[in-house]
This record gives C-alpha cells, structure tokens and sequence, in this order.
C-alpha cells in the first residue's frame, strides 16, 4: 500500500517529498514533479476490490513476447498496406521506364506494320505486271496463284511468341513478315525466269511458227480455214482444226520454225503421210497429206527447211497441204503464225478468206 505525503519544502522551487513504500521511489528524497510523473508513467498499477489497495501489474516474459511479436506483425502489415498503396498510386522508376519502352515499341510496330502494307502493295503491282505484261510477251504461263500464296508447313512457328501481353501483334506481325519474304522469293524467281526468257528471246522467235507452209503469193493458196467446216466426205458440220492449203502435188513444204523432227508416218488412211515437228516452248506443227516427206524422227530443222511435199495422202478429195499449230497441248488457229510473212493488209485478207465456212479438203 503505498502513501503520498506531500509536503511542501520550498517556495522558490516546487519541490515536493514523498513518502512511499514503494522500493521503486526512495524515500525522504526530494523529487520534481515532472520526475513524479516519469516514475508513475513506468509503472502501472491496478485497484484490487478486495484488498481495496493498488497493486502493480505484473507481466510474464510470454505476455512480453507476445505483445513484441504483436506490434512487430500489426506494424508489417500496416507498412505493407501503405508501400502497395503507394505503388497502386503511383509508378515506380523502373515501371515508368517499362511504360515508356511498350509505347515506343508500340509507334515502332505501327510503323513497321505500315511498310509492310506498303511493301505489299508494291509487290502486287510487280506481279500484276509479271504476269500480264512480261510473261504475256514471251508467251509463258503466269505463276499460279496458289504459288504466290503458299504458307508454311509443319509445326506451328509461332508457339514461341504466346504467353506474352502482346503475343497477338508479334505473332501477327511475324506472320506478315514470312507472307512478305515468301512472296519476295517467288517473285524474284519469277524475274530471273523472265531475264532467262529475256537473254533466249532470239532464240525462242526462232522456234515460233511464223510462215505459211507453202509459198502462197497473193494468197490464192489458202482453201479452207479453222472452225467448223463442212467435211467432204461425210457432208457434216465439222471442226476442221488446221488450215488447209491447195496446191499442185509435188510443190514444197517448208518448217515454220525451227525445231527437231517429232513425228514422221506413212498411211493411206486418215492423215495420210505426216509430219509432226516439235519447236520447244510448248508449240508443236503438224503437217498432213503429204505425197512423201525428206525428213526423219530426231532431225533438227530449221524455219524454211523442206520436209516435204504436197500429196493427196489419206482421207482426202485433192491435192493440198492440212496444217495445224498447238500451243501447250491445245490445236489453235494458225492465222495468228503467219507474221513473218504477212503486212496488217495481208493478214486482214487471211483472216477473211480463213473465215469463211465452206467445204475444207480433209
């Protein structure tokens, strides 16, 4: 039980003596009282009802620990919740240099995606013209479509790319840039092919049909044209698929382009006697009713060699030349293979008496 005597010792200075029986205050000694509340602020002290006396509170080293590791987990937490609030908030340094790095990258892409798009326009513009001017002049096939658009096989080229924020883009923009590489390729060896066709261009006019099979000065020669025709023997509507060309037996026939013997036979029936040169570059003449040929399979020809001569061979009601041109496997007109032998005026003549659906020979 502790007692407080307060005696007054000194007027000058407020000093107070107390007398306690407390071991924690020494007695008969003279004390401020800013002092007396420091001590009472060490020590705590609780009213006991049944002793009716103050007691002090006593606390045990787990009650120590447990209020230590209370304040220590309570202070954690809270600067936990402040340090993520504040990184909610606001942006780091290092996320705003992160930021800035995604947007530049960002313009970069729209950027790239654009010369991309414009590349590809370009590259549609050279193949248009590749395969509707330059591959139209030398006469060779367009590339096919399927060609120019082709993917790529296999696994799955991308799988690396997925898993990101933006794995979409990348991916999308890797696929355009292998699209636009492949094309690339296909168009450069398109170009290399039409330098080829370039370089062998003499060579190539050389092997296309270009004169009539015989001498037919002013054009008095030309009998019987291609289209449908009346045949002769049987009186039918017919397609007659060559041109026929009267003229007495025995007068020359000549190659129309250079080329190598690919068909030589005799027959009294059908075609009669024939000739079949191949000219390379998908073009093939065949030359029928033939009275006899000079030449023999394998033999290289050149335009305006004999190879024969006019006949009355075969299936046919007089004497004259049946000539045909195919071009890769299909017969066409050979109106349009007479340039080195006809002017414009010539060829509109040709033309008209070719058309003319009369009684063909064959």
């Amino acid at each position: 039980m502790c007692r407080f005597i307060l005696v007054p010792i000194c007027f000058e200075r407020p000093l107070i003596k107390i007398f306690l029986n407390c071991g924690h205050i020494e007695l008969n000694k003279k004390y401020k009282f800013s002092q007396i509340l420091q001590l009472m602020a060490k020590v705590k002290y609780y009213y006991d009802t049944k002793t009716l006396s103050y007691k002090k509170i006593e606390h045990s080293r787990l009650n120590m620990l447990r209020r230590i590791l209370l304040f220590i987990t309570s202070s954690s937490a809270i600067a936990l919740c402040l340090v993520l609030l504040f990184f909610t908030l606001f942006d780091s340094p290092k996320e705003k240099e992160l930021k800035r790095e995604i947007n530049n990258l960002l313009v970069q892409y729209e950027l790239l995606e654009e010369q991309i798009s414009n590349s590809t326009i370009i590259l549609d513009e050279l193949q248009e013209r590749d395969d509707n001017i330059y591959r139209v002049i030398f006469e060779a096939d367009p590339i096919d479509e399927s060609i120019r658009k082709a993917g790529f096989g296999g696994i799955n080229r991308y799988k690396k790319y997925e898993g990101f924020q933006h794995s979409e883009l990348i991916s999308d923009l890797n696929k355009k840039v292998d699209q636009l590489s492949k094309a690339i390729y296909v168009q450069s060896k398109s170009f290399d092919d039409v330098l080829e066709m370039v370089q062998n261009k003499e060579e190539m006019l050389a092997h296309i049909p270009a004169i009539q099979p015989v001498a037919n000065k002013n054009l008095k020669r030309m009998a019987s044209g291609y289209g449908y025709r009346i045949h002769p023997i049987y009186k039918t509507r017919k397609m007659h698929w060559g041109m026929d060309f009267s003229a007495p037996k025995g007068t020359p026939v000549f190659a129309t382009g250079n080329g190598t013997i690919k068909k030589v036979k005799r027959s009294k029936r059908g075609y009669g006697n024939q000739v079949r040169i191949d000219h390379g570059y998908g073009y093939e003449t065949f030359y029928a009713h033939l009275n006899k040929y000079t030449v023999k399979r394998h033999q290289k020809v050149k335009r305006g060699d004999l190879i024969g001569y006019v006949g009355n061979s075969g299936t046919s009601t007089a004497p004259h030349l049946h000539y045909e041109v195919v071009k890769d496997k299909k017969r066409v007109n050979p109106v349009n293979y007479y340039f080195n032998d006809l002017t414009v005026e010539e060829y509109d003549k040709m033309l008209e008496l070719s058309s003319q659906e009369n009684q063909s020979f064959d």
